[in-house]
């Protein structure tokens, strides 16, 4: 049918025409923008799901944020860092949630590991003495002989006390270590006499701290307590992986990284009501009260954006050597342990 060009209709056919193209136009960048993961099923070890120290992670779950990036996560909970990092190092994780102190360890071992994306900063640990066992402690030399609960031999828990006890003047063999855990069975072995003191995690220590179980003897739930132990701050739980996975699969951990700094940025405004309501309600150890008051004490210290700090490598570095020998007399390119690429294209895209 001919329509003059002065036609109504003609014009409207022209305008609808070019909305439609517009349309496709404006949208066809969009579908371009998500790129192929080269794995979407991940096993992530953890050590400790339910503690603080891997919140940013155990949000990125719950918000659904890994999901929205194509990942499906089968998350593997361990007693401690240590344990994961035997999961990655014999193959059976993908990524690992832990301290970034394993990726130096794991690399003087000769593996090759690669951090890319920081959840926190500082340790977010304290050290307690049972005020049952000891009532009348005044000094670290009182637990040469002692039995010390750690989350487990070898993680975090147990650099934060030999850190202490070095500086105390003792040596970290001085005691014993026992591994509890970082839930309700860190709580028990307090409470029953297993250990004597206890090194651990959120919200394990408030717990034990408001009830007058513990006295607490070194602290790195803040920004200042962990300065005043380690002389600076440390990257503390990371993902990581080999360096060959990071390399093989750039897309997969660049949407592991969106998820972290997505919750993290989450994490800067949400109110104590937000919280409670997305953790799962077994990450409370039955306490919402206690929940909220431990999460207090270590909200600064989260990394605000994922990206890892030169000089806080360097920090975890000297406290393994201190404690470490071997690490003492080994060169270790700390730049090839982490990098920042991911993080600053996720904390450009979310603004974080």
């Amino acid at each position: 049918m001919y329509l003059p060009p002065t036609s109504p209709l003609l014009r409207r056919r022209i305008l609808s025409a070019a909305a439609a193209w517009t349309a496709i136009s404006v949208a066809a960048p969009v579908l371009r923008a998500q790129p192929r993961l080269e794995k979407n099923r991940l096993v992530v070890a953890v050590g400790g799901r339910a503690s603080f120290y891997h919140l940013p992670l155990a949000l990125a779950l719950e918000l659904g944020y890994f999901k929205t990036e194509g990942l499906e996560l089968d998350v593997q909970d361990f007693p401690g860092g240590s344990a994961t990092l035997r999961a990655l190092l014999a193959g059976t994780a993908d990524v690992a949630s832990g301290g970034y102190e394993h990726v130096i360890t794991g690399t003087n071992r000769g593996r090759a590991l690669r951090a890319f994306v920081s959840q926190g900063r500082a340790p977010q640990i304290a050290v307690g003495v049972s005020t049952r066992a000891l009532p009348d402690f005044r000094h670290l030399s009182q637990l040469r002989g002692r039995r010390v609960g750690v989350t487990a031999p070898g993680s975090s828990t147990h650099l934060v006390v030999s850190t202490a006890l070095l500086k105390a003047g003792l040596l970290p063999d001085d005691v014993s270590y026992v591994g509890v855990g970082s839930t309700a069975a860190a709580l028990a072995a307090l409470r029953t006499g297993q250990i004597d003191a206890i090194s651990n995690v959120e919200p394990v220590m408030s717990m034990l701290e408001h009830k007058g179980e513990v006295k607490i003897i070194a602290d790195t739930r803040t920004l200042h307590g962990t300065r005043a132990l380690f002389g600076g701050l440390l990257p503390s739980s990371c993902l990581f992986a080999s360096d060959d996975f990071v390399r093989q699969n750039p897309t997969t951990c660049q949407a592991l990284t969106n998820g972290i700094v997505r919750a993290l940025k989450w994490l800067r405004t949400a109110t104590p009501q937000d919280l409670l309501s997305t953790v799962p309600e077994s990450y409370l150890l039955g306490d919402r009260g206690l929940y909220l008051l431990a999460f207090s004490k270590v909200s600064e210290t989260f990394s605000p954006d994922g990206l890892i700090d030169p000089a806080d490598t360097r920090t975890a570095l000297r406290a393994l050597a201190a404690m470490n020998p071997a690490l003492r007399d080994s060169w270790i390119d700390l730049s090839s342990t982490y990098t920042n690429d991911f993080a600053l294209r996720a904390k450009a895209r979310y603004k974080a």
